[in-house]
């Protein structure tokens, strides 16, 4: 596999966006929405923040205060019974579940896909009770002359899929929820396909702890329904434990290409590549045997959850596929991928 990093790697780290406010840290930068516009490639930033926690008996965590319009800091002590701090992007506290920071977005700009210029000010922040805990992993879809992104909202009750559309990536319109809870990782088609709207989405079933991939239709992208299984974790496979849709599906020769992520056992995150027909892409053509991007370098490996490469959008150019995508939930990187080697991975 003839993938290469981008020797500037990470091209966008914390340290390059200021704090919300003195006693806030940015902790990670990441998972980002790409598309091109006019001469530009634009990015779509998860900008992560936390509080700083000078008081190592307590957990400092955020949440956003749709009445006062104001981000509040809970204070959670590590010694209250029945809690669980093992993982660092969530506290389970008896019969509650709180996030360890709070996410929005942000636009990055550049000429040359390398070199970015981050504007000053959020451009989506959270906004109302469905998106206290935070806005993620947003995936920019352009239709006609529009440009949609669904995105996660995330708060106690529950994580959702939310749906905006800008169409100059300044003024943006929340479209609202176009998912009951559990869903996230939905992405878009940007094209109808025989009269309809395709969306990969994520449903989870706790019942059974399935992370699969299913796929719906829509009338009008708000309203969705015929929802059918894709795929699931395959247990002989490196694919083994969860699955989700990654960057906006493309068109090729012999079908729709949705690069997509899968987590193993080992809780390492890889990203691999997905054929779908291209007048029915709920049936799947193949899938890689292996992945085409997994954490080698330490930026991938080390960071806020490390092992970790997660991608929401890519760009087809010359035969190549440019990935852009969260290492090590900390940094933005960027990677190239032959085509063909996409298709040799089948």
């Amino acid at each position: 596999m003839a993938t290469l990093r981008c020797p500037e790697n990470p091209v966008i780290r914390p340290k390059d966006i200021p704090p919300l406010r003195t006693d806030f840290e940015v902790i990670g930068t990441f998972n980002p929405a790409v598309t091109r516009f006019n001469d530009e490639i634009i990015l779509l930033l998860r900008v992560a923040q936390r509080p700083i926690n000078p008081h190592p008996d307590f957990e400092l965590v955020p949440i956003y205060n749709a009445q006062s319009n104001e981000i509040e800091i809970k204070e959670i002590s590590r010694d209250c019974p029945d809690s669980n701090f093992d993982d660092p992007r969530i506290i389970y506290a008896a019969n509650e579940v709180f996030l360890t920071s709070i996410s929005y977005f942000q636009v990055a700009r550049s000429k040359d896909g390398i070199n970015f210029d981050i504007d000053t000010s959020e451009v989506l922040f959270p906004a109302n009770n469905y998106e206290t805990f935070g806005l993620e992993d947003a995936r920019i879809t352009r239709i006609d002359n529009e440009y949609y992104i669904t995105y996660v909202a995330v708060s106690p009750m529950g994580v959702i899929t939310c749906l905006a559309k800008t169409n100059d990536f300044k003024n943006f319109e929340r479209l609202g929820i176009i998912s009951c809870p559990d869903n996230k990782d939905v992405v878009l088609f940007p094209e109808k396909i025989k009269g309809s709207y395709y969306a990969i989405t994520r449903p989870v079933t706790p019942l059974f702890s399935k992370h699969d991939m299913w796929i719906a239709k829509s009338p009008d992208l708000l309203f969705w329904g015929q929802h059918k299984h894709l795929l699931g974790a395959d247990q002989k496979s490196w694919d083994n434990l969860k699955v989700g849709a990654g960057a906006v599906p493309f068109k090729t020769d012999q079908g729709w290409l949705e690069i997509y992520h899968a987590a193993d056992k080992e809780n390492c995150y890889s990203l691999g590549a997905l054929l779908l027909d291209i007048n029915d892409p709920s049936r799947v053509l193949a899938k890689s045997k292996k992945p085409i991007l997994k954490p080698q370098a330490d930026y991938e490996l080390e960071g806020f959850f490390g092992n970790a490469v997660f991608s929401c959008g890519c760009l087809e150019e010359k035969e190549k596929i440019i990935i852009y995508y969260g290492a090590a939930d900390k940094y933005t990187a960027r990677a190239e991928v032959p085509l063909k080697d996409c298709f040799d991975s089948f």
